[in-house]
């Protein structure tokens, strides 16, 4: 036998007598099964609904992706950017509600009802100031195909524009001669009409609006962009609050916060149609949240304020993703330049977020 031939057969022997214990290894393994059965891998631990503790103040934490964007679903896992962190735009309110994005300004209009003011952030500087006091107590606001604002009014029980000349011109106060309740929020279809929400939550004495009666039951209305004729879409609704359409305009979403459920239905011109129920929100503890102001993106994604802060769902109604805030959120819209930023206003601040979604319209 030469030099070469040996390391190999030592290599040789090694690997068959490797092979025999592993094989007398496995034969044991069986044969202790009933005995012993490999224990069952735990589940893992639902995300925690705690936001992480930051210094808002300076930015912290400092880390990407930031932690409290959480993806409970691989689908939401696309609209989760790395490098971008939750930031506290401002603090100070007393109940934040109503964003809306003006793009020709380059400026986010939110109220603040209890303060009765509607205020101002600049997208150029972050300069904020009071836009509008009195405000009417507004809360939910919007902008139309003319870039003028409307907004709805808790304390004066109707909906406004607010023209280029200054003049205020009423939308809505009445139905069938009776008093609104406390309009909530309001968005508008492209052919014009403005759609409404129209709960009891400003009237029932909360220092919101002005305390009062209701004269008409909780409903959902449009107002005709010909005649100014205020018609009800549909009162199957328990509180209807924040609302939006998707993507197409196919169909219309309501936050129903008094029924604890979102509901959506088909549009058919200026009617409704199918109304049903699209989702109950389920956290991932296993608890529930009603949804407050919502917003579509351009994929049919529903982002809807709540707790912990915002909730997505996918366009079949499924929890897919939340963004923790320390502080109930109330509204969100998107915006920006490119509107993928998401604002929210929650309870005394406003909060923002660059994410991997569009939004499906302008407010």
């Amino acid at each position: 036998m030469n030099s070469t031939e040996e390391p190999d057969r030592t290599r040789r022997h090694l690997l068959v007598s490797v092979s025999a214990i592993a094989a007398g290894a496995m034969l044991a393994k069986g044969s202790s099964s009933q005995a012993a059965a490999p224990a069952a891998p735990s589940p893992a631990s639902p995300p925690s609904l705690v936001p992480v503790p930051r210094d808002w103040a300076n930015g912290g934490p400092f880390g990407y992706p930031d932690p409290d964007i959480v993806a409970i679903d691989p689908r939401f896992r696309r609209y989760v950017i790395f490098n971008t962190p939750l930031q506290r735009l401002h603090t100070g309110t007393l109940w934040a509600e109503g964003p809306a994005w003006n793009g020709t300004g380059r400026y986010l209009v939110w109220s603040d009802i209890p303060s009765d003011q509607q205020l101002r952030w600049l997208d150029d500087d972050g300069h904020i100031s009071t836009l509008r006091r009195p405000s009417g107590n507004s809360n939910g606001n919007t902008f139309d195909a003319h870039g003028r604002q409307l907004a709805a009014e808790h304390g004066n029980r109707r909906v406004v524009r607010y023209e280029a000349t200054g003049e205020v011109t009423v939308i809505a106060d009445r139905y069938q001669g009776k008093r609104l309740n406390s309009p909530n929020d309001v968005v508008v279809h492209p052919d014009g009409g403005i759609w409404f929400t129209d709960p009891s939550f400003g009237i029932r004495g909360s220092y919101e609006g002005n305390p009062g009666t209701s004269e008409t039951k909780e409903a959902l209305y449009r107002v005709d962009p010909q005649n100014g004729r205020v018609d009800k879409m549909s009162d199957e609704v328990t509180q209807p609050n924040g609302l939006c359409f998707s993507p197409d305009y196919s169909r219309l979403y309501v936050a129903d916060t008094g029924g604890g459920e979102l509901r959506v239905w088909d549009v058919d011109g200026a009617r409704l149609k199918q109304g049903r129920s699209f989702a109950r929100i389920a956290l991932p503890d296993g608890s529930r949240s009603a949804a407050d102001g919502i917003r579509c993106d351009a994929d049919g994604n529903l982002w809807a304020g709540a707790r912990p802060g915002v909730v997505v769902l996918s366009p079949d109604g499924a929890t897919i993703g939340f963004i923790r805030l320390p502080e109930i959120c109330a509204n969100v819209c998107f915006g920006g330049a490119k509107r993928n930023r998401l604002f929210m206003t929650a309870s005394q601040s406003l909060y923002a977020v660059y994410v991997g979604a569009r939004g499906a319209h302008w407010c």
